[in-house]
């Protein structure tokens, strides 16, 4: 009996994994196929991504500017205000974290509407990259807030502070001494999560971006709606080639923060 439920479930988590690997890895395939409608039969070329490199790159180094630009705002607004949150425990504090995490309920279009109603007149700024770096802002900082603060409640702050305080450390100094080096695993897998969610992140971007500010997920949709298939599945591939370390790498942080954390 035990054997045939593990049988089930083996091949129930086959069937998941091949449901979710196999069109990437056709899109991958035909990325690198010279011709799409005759098959690997056309033999394999790298033509399709260097046309994509020759169109596209300049959303390719937008995305990782942006990606940039949001993880240093995490880092200086994001620990700063989970440090904040974590020394004031109360019915205040907890009310000014979920408002913070708001974004997350809000969907992307709509924050990006607002954003539009808001800076929309702002026309230098509407047309620059600053824009849409203030909407990956917006969405990722929560993500950075919940990841230290969930290291802070398993440190005992308090108490650590309390050890520091005695021997005359200075906030500033508690706070750089003591707060940040035991939040670095939260503070790594918050940096993680941020970098790739403004890689990937689509809706927001598409409401906020103008021709000249096109990111890789943006290009990406362009590419499907007016190239080849071929160029389009060597985009998704250089996608890939960009996400995956970042996620694999994601995992690890956060296993290692969860780790810290017991």
């Amino acid at each position: 009996m035990r054997a045939a439920a593990l049988g089930f479930q083996i091949a129930v988590t086959g069937l998941a994994v091949a449901f979710l690997l196999i069109p990437a890895l056709m899109s991958a395939v035909t990325g690198v196929t010279a011709n799409y409608f005759r098959g690997l039969s056309s033999g394999l070329t790298l033509d399709w991504v260097a046309r994509v490199w020759e169109l596209y790159a300049s959303t390719v180094w937008r995305s990782m500017r942006i990606a940039l630009g949001a993880l240093a705002a995490a880092l200086l607004i994001g620990v700063p205000a989970a440090y904040a949150l974590a020394r004031a425990p109360g019915r205040l504090a907890r009310a000014i974290e979920e408002f913070v995490s708001l974004p997350l309920a809000v969907p992307g279009l709509a924050l990006a509407l607002a954003l539009l109603q808001l800076y929309g007149t702002w026309r230098g700024f509407r047309i620059s990259e600053w824009f849409i770096l203030v909407g990956h802002v917006l969405y990722t900082l929560p993500f950075m807030i919940r990841a230290v603060l969930a290291v802070f409640a398993a440190i005992d702050l308090p108490k650590l502070e309390e050890a520091a305080a005695a021997l005359g450390a200075p906030p500033w100094r508690r706070f750089i001494d003591i707060a940040v080096p035991n939040a670095a695993p939260g503070v790594l897998a918050g940096a993680l999560t941020v970098v790739t969610l403004s890689i990937g992140e689509f809706n927001l971007t598409w409401m906020l971006h103008t021709p000249l500010t096109k990111t890789l997920p943006v290009g990406l949709a362009d590419s499907y709606a007016s190239m080849r298939l071929e160029v389009a599945s060597a985009y998704t591939l250089v996608f890939f080639v960009m996400v995956l370390p970042l996620l694999v790498a994601m995992q690890w942080a956060a296993a290692r923060a969860q780790g810290f954390v017991r």
